[in-house]
């Protein structure tokens, strides 16, 4: 092969064409061939066609870009589309703003500023925190495929063994039933890079002496030069929707014929999220796109609902719910308009406090903020059902904070029993044991978010939710008896004696057991976990804060939901109207 392909190169540069049987040109032999000076040659025209190609070279987005705008009967102003990138100055966002007070009486924390990043960080981490060090991360746990686990379970309780096709992926090998902390890629060498921008798509495919050109990884970026917002091309794309009904978002787009696309910020079970440049207003705005599903669509029309009765009953913008703007239709997905906020308390997490967590002043700021928007969602009878960090988004000055996604939210009225309500480790242990929930329910989710924001790692964890009660019993102590027998489907963990049966995996067969697990009392409790052997080089006033501080998670994770603290209650706790340490 390697032969064949020398013969090539060398006929391909000789430097006179033969014609028939004549082995000579202009009557004389031909001359030796350098070998070096022929690769020499050849590496010298390769690169000119890489030089002369090189800015030339259109992607295939452009051209669709092109191509619908080629359509358009009006022409973009280049001028104006600059102005909409430049997000004016949001007074709103961007000045600093005291935390708005709570009309029940109860009075406002102490101002969060945040003038560095560092300001976030828990520095008493190593004197205050008692957290195991092997606890799974916060930063790094990503619910949406914990959902997607859950969901199998649902399907496999109520349709037995057959497993849906569309939800099967064989590429998922790990156990379901232990928890193990997700690998961060820190070091560059666990990732194999690639840059399609160095394939040399005119370089001959036969060249064996090209060098090849070095391979170095480049994150996706943002658009961040100024563009002009244009409508795609509908005949250039057979299919807007991926497999599983995601909307294919093609950075640069024109959607609604207002919001242009710069930047896409993920996608969980119902929908996928990007940010927009709002022509109208030149502001930025964030676009939930519904995946395109019928029962999805459903969902979204509910969401939308709840969130215009929410809006009427805050006209003012003081209880910490994110602003609904508008939604319409594209392409049959159903998006809702929201304003824009920079991140979620998880990318928080990563960012300032990866596995150490965010200081006690920041926390109660954004507690306070916290019970604001559940004492919203109680006087509209809302349950959220799905409160967790990544559901709650603060700004760019990070001293604001909102309740999102109302996705999983319904009236407390429509309190459905299913197992598998709220992510798995922010879910009360009423729902895993079919008993009659309520607002009590965020209250839970609450409190294991607050855990997480101080230590930068998970409450509860459990595979399961059979796991998830071990957790819980762990921690909070033996479920009463009155309590357990409430509930329609404790049966599934618990003997007729209600002896708690630990469905787990036997470390020497790898096979699953049950076994009889009694719980006396609890072995990591809060005040273990969060005061620890350090606690003794903290400052009186630190140790009352953090006293305070485990006080009010120990009302919010009350196993009894009749017990535990209401958001009013909550406004009114020490900890919350504490003044500075």
């Amino acid at each position: 092969m390697q032969q064949s392909s020398s013969t090539v190169a060398a006929s391909d540069n000789t430097p006179a064409s033969r014609n028939g049987d004549d082995d000579y040109v202009n009557g004389l032999p031909p001359e030796p061939v350098d070998e070096a000076t022929l690769i020499e040659q050849r590496r010298k025209r390769r690169e000119a066609i890489k030089a002369k190609y090189r800015d030339q070279s259109t992607p295939l987005l452009v051209k669709v870009l092109q191509a619908g705008n080629e359509t358009e009967s009006t022409v973009q102003n280049p001028g104006q589309s600059m102005a909409q990138n430049e997000t004016p100055a949001d007074s709103h966002l961007n000045t600093p703003l005291e935390t708005p007070e709570d009309t029940s009486g109860a009075p406002s924390p102490t101002e969060l500023r945040v003038s560095r990043d560092e300001d976030l960080a828990n520095a008493n981490v190593l004197t205050t925190n008692g957290v195991d060090k092997d606890e799974s991360s916060s930063a790094d746990y990503d619910p949406t495929q914990d959902m997607r686990e859950d969901k199998m379970r649902h399907d496999k309780r109520h349709f037995g063994e057959e497993v849906s096709s569309g939800t099967y992926d064989e590429t998922k090998t790990a156990k379901q039933d232990v928890l193990v902390p997700n690998p961060t890629t820190e070091n560059p060498a666990q990732i194999k890079a690639t840059n399609p921008l160095e394939i040399d798509m005119f370089a001959p495919e036969d060249d064996m002496f090209a060098e090849e050109a070095p391979i170095t990884s480049k994150a996706p970026e943002a658009i961040s030069k100024p563009s002009i917002p244009q409508k795609l091309d509908m005949s250039m794309m057979d299919n807007w929707d991926d497999p599983e009904g995601y909307y294919n978002v093609m950075l640069g787009e024109l959607v609604d014929g207002r919001y242009h696309v710069q930047q896409n910020l993920g996608k969980g079970m119902f929908s996928s999220v990007v940010r927009a440049t709002d022509s109208k207003t030149g502001r930025l705005v964030a676009i939930k796109i519904i995946r395109n599903n019928d029962t999805m669509r459903k969902a979204g029309m509910k969401e939308i609902e709840l969130l215009e009765q929410l809006l009427a009953a805050d006209p003012d913008d003081k209880k910490h719910i994110i602003r609904f703007e508008r939604y319409f239709e594209h392409k049959c997905h159903l998006c809702i308009v929201f304003e824009n906020l920079s991140m979620n308390l998880r990318e928080v997490l990563k960012k300032f406090g990866r596995d150490v967590g965010i200081n006690l002043r920041a926390i109660r700021a954004y507690a306070h903020q916290m019970f604001l928007g559940l004492s919203l969602l109680r006087k509209c009878n809302i349950l959220h059902a799905d409160l967790k960090p990544d559901n709650l988004l603060v700004n760019e000055n990070r001293n604001l904070l909102k309740v999102c996604d109302l996705g999983s939210a319904s009236p407390a009225s429509e309190n459905e029993i299913t197992p598998y309500l709220v992510s798995r480790f922010y879910r009360a242990p009423e729902i895993i044991l079919g008993i009659p929930y309520d607002y009590a329910i965020d209250m839970w989710s609450i409190g294991c978010t607050l855990f997480e924001l101080y230590t930068g790692k998970i409450l509860f964890t459990g595979r399961t939710n059979n796991q998830m009660l071990r957790s819980i019993m762990e921690c909070r102590g033996k479920f009463p008896p009155k309590f357990l027998r409430r509930g329609t489907l404790t049966y599934l963990h618990f003997d007729d004696f209600l002896n708690f049966r630990s469905t787990e995996e036997d470390k020497v067969t790898g096979r699953m057991v049950t076994k009889i697990v009694d719980f006396k009392k609890p072995t990591r409790d809060l005040k273990t976990r969060l005061m620890g052997k350090g606690s003794k080089g903290m400052s009186d006033s630190e140790t009352k804060e953090l006293t305070l501080f485990i006080d009010l998670l120990d009302r919010c994770l009350s196993i009894n939901p009749e017990k535990r603290c209401t958001p009013s209650e909550a406004l009114k706790h020490p900890f919350i109207t504490r003044g500075k340490i």
